[in-house]
């Protein structure tokens, strides 16, 4: 599977390029009994469903030329927005969200839980900074990132 990922962000970056917009995430799983190829595009001020019609367009054309079809079954192509709530993947990701609203789930816990979300403060090669609201005081809290298992953008309460 990852090998069909890898195939298709090769195809769909410089599509993603050619239009200023920014690959987010690819995703090839199966849900119930069907395949999905999902690609989830972004731009500052938010991707619309006009440009998600573009690039899918575009993208599925580059997929139907491929000799040899890196797929073994038939597949649905889903072009979107992350959401509100984008993944974190990347170095440059978790840059531009500083001085953002995010949320983290850890791999152990730290302080009896394993999610935090805060306003991400500052970001090193080891440790991602959080300000976060605990009742009504606010505390500055390091993370390692070996001990971070997701980071996404969220929506502040």
């Amino acid at each position: 599977m990852s090998n069909v990922v890898t195939i298709v962000e090769k195809l769909v970056q410089p599509i993603v390029e050619a239009h200023h917009f920014q690959l987010v995430d690819t995703v090839y799983e199966k849900e119930g009994q069907s395949w999905y190829l999902r690609v989830y595009i972004d731009k500052p001020g938010g991707i619309d469903i006009d440009e998600c019609v573009l690039v899918s367009e575009q993208l599925s054309e580059k997929l139907d030329a491929l000799n040899p079809d890196p797929f073994e079954e038939a597949y649905f192509l889903e072009v979107s927005s992350p959401g509100a709530e984008r993944p974190l993947k990347t170095e440059q990701d978790l840059q531009n969200a500083i001085g953002t609203y995010v949320h983290i789930s850890l791999y152990q816990k730290i302080d009896q839980s394993k999610i935090y979300e805060g306003t991400l403060l500052e970001v090193t090669d080891q440790t991602l900074t959080l300000d976060i609201k605990i009742k009504t005081r606010h505390q500055t809290k390091k993370f390692e990132r070996q001990n971070i298992a997701k980071a996404r953008l969220a929506i502040e309460f």
